[in-house]
Protein backbone atom coordinates (compact mmCIF):
# COMPACT_ATOMS: atom_id res chain seq x y z
CA UNK A 1 0.00 0.00 0.00
CA UNK A 2 1.47 3.35 -1.04
CA UNK A 3 1.47 6.18 1.48
CA UNK A 4 0.03 9.40 0.14
CA UNK A 5 2.82 11.84 0.91
CA UNK A 6 2.93 15.63 0.92
CA UNK A 7 6.34 17.35 0.90
CA UNK A 8 7.09 20.83 2.23
CA UNK A 9 10.54 21.73 0.89
CA UNK A 10 11.69 25.00 -0.68
CA UNK A 11 14.79 23.70 -2.45
CA UNK A 12 13.64 22.43 -5.88
CA UNK A 13 16.61 20.07 -6.30
CA UNK A 14 16.12 18.45 -2.91
CA UNK A 15 12.35 18.29 -3.48
CA UNK A 16 12.63 16.56 -6.87
CA UNK A 17 15.38 14.17 -5.75
CA UNK A 18 13.57 13.24 -2.55
CA UNK A 19 10.30 12.53 -4.34
CA UNK A 20 11.97 10.36 -6.98
CA UNK A 21 14.02 8.50 -4.35
CA UNK A 22 11.02 7.86 -2.10
CA UNK A 23 8.78 6.76 -4.96
CA UNK A 24 11.48 4.43 -6.27
CA UNK A 25 12.65 2.89 -2.99
CA UNK A 26 9.66 3.14 -0.64
CA UNK A 27 5.91 2.59 -0.97
CA UNK A 28 5.24 6.32 -1.37
CA UNK A 29 3.05 8.29 -3.76
CA UNK A 30 3.52 12.06 -3.89
CA UNK A 31 0.20 13.90 -3.61
CA UNK A 32 1.68 17.40 -3.61
CA UNK A 33 4.43 19.77 -2.64
CA UNK A 34 4.88 23.36 -1.57
CA UNK A 35 7.64 25.77 -0.60
CA UNK A 36 6.12 27.93 2.14
CA UNK A 37 4.64 27.76 5.61
CA UNK A 38 1.27 29.19 4.56
CA UNK A 39 0.83 26.81 1.61
CA UNK A 40 1.83 23.79 3.67
CA UNK A 41 -0.38 24.53 6.65
CA UNK A 42 -3.34 25.37 4.43
CA UNK A 43 -3.10 22.29 2.20
CA UNK A 44 -2.51 19.81 5.01
CA UNK A 45 -5.39 21.13 7.14
CA UNK A 46 -7.87 21.55 4.27
CA UNK A 47 -7.13 18.18 2.64
CA UNK A 48 -6.89 16.07 5.77
CA UNK A 49 -8.43 13.01 4.09
CA UNK A 50 -5.93 13.09 1.23
CA UNK A 51 -2.60 12.41 2.92
CA UNK A 52 -0.98 9.78 5.13
CA UNK A 53 2.49 11.31 5.58
CA UNK A 54 3.79 14.87 5.57
CA UNK A 55 7.52 15.51 5.27
CA UNK A 56 8.38 19.01 6.42
CA UNK A 57 11.60 21.02 6.24
CA UNK A 58 12.12 23.58 9.00
CA UNK A 59 13.54 26.48 7.00
CA UNK A 60 11.30 27.50 4.13
CA UNK A 61 11.08 30.15 1.44
CA UNK A 62 8.49 31.87 3.63
CA UNK A 63 7.95 31.03 7.27
CA UNK A 64 8.90 28.01 9.29
CA UNK A 65 8.11 24.34 9.26
CA UNK A 66 7.44 24.64 12.99
CA UNK A 67 4.23 26.55 12.29
CA UNK A 68 3.10 23.78 9.94
CA UNK A 69 3.72 21.27 12.72
CA UNK A 70 1.59 23.39 15.06
CA UNK A 71 -1.21 23.61 12.49
CA UNK A 72 -1.28 19.83 12.11
CA UNK A 73 -1.25 18.84 15.77
CA UNK A 74 -4.90 17.75 15.52
CA UNK A 75 -4.78 14.99 12.92
CA UNK A 76 -5.83 11.37 12.64
CA UNK A 77 -3.58 8.96 14.51
CA UNK A 78 -2.82 7.22 11.21
CA UNK A 79 -1.43 10.44 9.73
CA UNK A 80 2.26 10.93 10.33
CA UNK A 81 4.37 14.07 10.19
CA UNK A 82 8.14 13.93 10.01
CA UNK A 83 10.76 16.64 9.83
CA UNK A 84 13.54 16.31 7.25
CA UNK A 85 16.06 19.07 7.88
CA UNK A 86 19.72 20.01 8.01
CA UNK A 87 18.97 21.50 11.41
CA UNK A 88 18.17 18.29 13.30
CA UNK A 89 19.92 19.28 16.52
CA UNK A 90 19.05 17.70 19.86
CA UNK A 91 17.19 20.87 20.88
CA UNK A 92 15.24 21.00 17.62
CA UNK A 93 14.33 17.32 17.92
CA UNK A 94 12.96 18.04 21.40
CA UNK A 95 10.96 21.04 20.12
CA UNK A 96 9.54 18.94 17.27
CA UNK A 97 8.56 16.21 19.72
CA UNK A 98 6.72 18.81 21.81
CA UNK A 99 4.76 19.72 18.67
CA UNK A 100 3.72 16.12 18.10
CA UNK A 101 6.08 15.18 15.29
CA UNK A 102 6.42 11.45 14.72
CA UNK A 103 10.11 11.54 13.72
CA UNK A 104 12.97 13.87 12.80
CA UNK A 105 15.57 13.00 10.18
CA UNK A 106 18.78 14.82 9.28
CA UNK A 107 19.02 15.47 5.53
CA UNK A 108 22.77 14.91 5.56
CA UNK A 109 22.95 11.58 7.33
CA UNK A 110 19.52 9.96 7.78
CA UNK A 111 17.93 9.48 4.34
CA UNK A 112 18.12 5.70 4.84
CA UNK A 113 16.29 6.10 8.15
CA UNK A 114 13.57 8.12 6.40
CA UNK A 115 13.20 5.39 3.76
CA UNK A 116 12.96 2.70 6.45
CA UNK A 117 10.38 4.79 8.32
CA UNK A 118 8.27 5.12 5.15
CA UNK A 119 8.37 1.35 4.57
CA UNK A 120 7.39 0.61 8.18
CA UNK A 121 4.53 3.11 8.20
CA UNK A 122 3.22 1.82 4.87
CA UNK A 123 3.08 -1.71 6.28
CA UNK A 124 1.19 -0.42 9.33
CA UNK A 125 -1.33 1.34 7.07
CA UNK A 126 -1.80 -1.83 5.06
CA UNK A 127 -2.40 -3.91 8.21
CA UNK A 128 -4.91 -1.36 9.49
CA UNK A 129 -6.72 -1.30 6.14
CA UNK A 130 -6.88 -5.11 6.08
CA UNK A 131 -8.20 -5.17 9.65
CA UNK A 132 -10.87 -2.61 8.71
CA UNK A 133 -11.88 -4.70 5.69
CA UNK A 134 -12.18 -7.85 7.79
CA UNK A 135 -14.26 -6.02 10.38
CA UNK A 136 -16.65 -4.72 7.72
CA UNK A 137 -16.94 -8.20 6.19
CA UNK A 138 -17.79 -9.71 9.57
CA UNK A 139 -20.44 -7.08 10.23
CA UNK A 140 -22.17 -7.66 6.90
CA UNK A 141 -22.11 -11.48 7.28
Amino acid sequence: MKMRTYLVEDNPTIRENLISTLEELAPVESVGTCETEDEGAEWLTRHEAQWDLAIVDLFLKQGSGLRILEACRERKSSQKIVVFSNYATREMRMRCAELGVDAVFDKSTEIDCLLAYCCTQSRKLEVAANDDSRGEALQSA
